[in-house]
């Protein structure tokens, strides 16, 4: 048997967001977990007319276990400001729930690729 089984075991058959978010939080499926201080689930309402998805959570969401609340949520405070958007009405979320940075990684350094920068 693999050493992780993978992220389908650990999902309940539930759309409550309090009971995902626990089960992320047990969520063992990967080796995703093991680095990461804590689990980013999500923000806002479950009933908000936008959701915005990221790909990971840095090193800053991380340590708050919030998600976009580093560089990246800078950009898209000052995106939905832009657009006359309140974040308030927004549902925000990562697709990974967990940090991949390494234990240990230079705290504020930059998760994002290198094409991502240009």
């Amino acid at each position: 048997m693999a050493k992780f089984p993978g992220a389908a075991t650990f999902v309940p058959d539930t759309l409550d967001l309090a009971e995902l978010a626990t089960s992320a939080r047990e969520c063992r499926g990967c080796d995703l977990w093991e680095p990461a201080e804590h689990v980013v689930f999500g923000a806002g309402s479950a009933g908000a007319r936008m959701m915005l998805v990221g790909e990971q959570p840095g090193d800053q969401e991380d340590r708050r276990a919030a998600p976009f609340v580093g560089p990246a949520g800078i950009l898209l405070n000052r995106a939905l400001g832009q657009a006359e958007i309140d974040r308030d009405v927004t549902y925000v979320t990562n697709a990974v729930k967990h940090s991949s940075s390494p234990a240990g990684r230079v705290r504020g350094a930059s998760t994002r690729s290198r094409s991502a920068r240009r």
